[in-house]
């Protein structure tokens, strides 16, 4: 294969919120931290681990004013973009360098205040099984009018 390929897809929470920079011409970048998480079962002790990435994020113009005006620290989003890495001088004289996800596609999934409304209404009770309650009946239960047999339905944990 001679092609390369630069993409990421992040689903996590804002660490943050997102920090706007204006540039002459009217342009703006927007920086948010996005965090991730990952959690097993150490075998040997039985015990739940979770470890956490950070992942810093970049997002431009209409995106970034998007982004600052309905996102806030803790909400739940899905990104994806590709990888950059930068360099630069730091004050004291050391190199820096940083690996930034560059947005180029986002989906807002949750905000902070459901993710706690939910948990406040039943803390056990996996966030996907409260969504599925909280749609109307007709929907969950909807005739079909097609006599066709139809493809089995795919569970499937994706937001899209």
């Amino acid at each position: 294969m001679s092609g390369t390929l630069n993409k990421v897809m992040l689903i996590g929470h804002l660490g943050d919120a997102v920090k706007m920079h204006y540039f002459e011409g009217g342009n703006c970048i927007g920086r948010f931290p996005i965090a991730t998480n990952e959690s097993y079962t150490n075998k040997q002790t039985g015990e739940r681990v979770t470890n956490t990435d950070w992942h810093n994020v970049v997002v431009r113009n209409k995106a970034a004013e998007i982004c600052e005006k309905y996102l806030s620290k803790g909400d739940k989003i899905y990104v994806e973009g590709r990888l950059k890495n930068r360099q630069w001088q730091a004050e004291d004289g050391t190199t820096r360098y940083a690996t930034e996800v560059h947005v180029q596609d986002f989906t807002f999934l949750s905000t902070k205040q459901e993710s706690m409304t939910n948990a406040q209404n039943n803390p056990t009770q996996p966030a996907e099984q409260q969504q599925q309650q909280q749609q109307p009946a007709t929907q969950q239960s909807a005739p079909t009018q097609n006599t066709a047999p139809s493809e089995p339905e795919q569970d499937d944990d994706l937001p899209f």
